[in-house]
């Protein structure tokens, strides 16, 4: 198990934590799996809250890890039982994490395996590329999809999106992936703010 613990959970940008270790950002729909994912990297059930209701996570949740690293959980976009001004706060909170970090080193674009690209990925997606902020993208729920061939077909679907980048695969069920994608994470160049 390696030591992580909970920060903050920010709801305003003046309640981020000050910028003193490198951050990554995990993105994506609501309920696609960010909290499952942090939990395995840490091998730690229960430090981020996962829940089967969209909108779980309502605030951006702040993780110190390893001494090295804090991993920041982002609101989920898309359906989410929430007002829509609760969402639109959401977005905007996001907004203002993304554009101004300065140590946010790499973001996890998570997909739903089962779905692919849905239209709100693609903005996300784009709106990265936009601000040049460096991301990855993970398929999660990997081990839903039953046959080799349903596997096969996803990956070469969520490969002609973004050709230039293989997207990991992750269950959070079997853990698959989870080396890989700390293994990743460790490439990250670190810049200094």
């Amino acid at each position: 198990m390696m030591p992580a613990e909970f920060i903050i959970g920010a709801a305003r940008p003046e309640q981020f934590p000050a910028e003193a270790l490198p951050e990554i950002a995990f993105l994506g729909r609501s309920n696609v799996g960010k909290s499952s994912l942090i939990n395995a990297l840490v091998n730690k059930k229960g430090l981020a809250r996962t829940s089967a209701t969209p909108g779980c996570t309502q605030a951006i949740q702040f993780y110190r890890v390893d001494g090295r690293w804090q991993f920041v959980d982002l609101p989920g976009y898309g359906y989410a039982r929430a007002p829509l001004t609760q969402v639109n706060a959401w977005k905007s909170l996001i907004d203002s994490y993304l554009t101004t970090r300065k140590v946010l080193q790499l973001c996890l674009l998570l997909l739903d395996a089962r779905r692919g690209w849905m239209e709100s990925d693609e903005q996300l997606r784009e709106w990265l590329e936009h601000w040049e902020r460096p991301y990855m993208v993970v398929a999660t729920k990997f081990d839903k999809l039953k046959t080799q061939s349903e596997r096969v077909r996803t990956l070469a679907a969520l490969r002609a999106t973004k050709p230039d980048q293989e997207p990991m695969t992750f269950s959070a069920v079997t853990g698959q992936g989870a080396r890989e994608i700390w293994q990743a994470i460790s490439r990250t160049k670190i810049h200094k703010p």
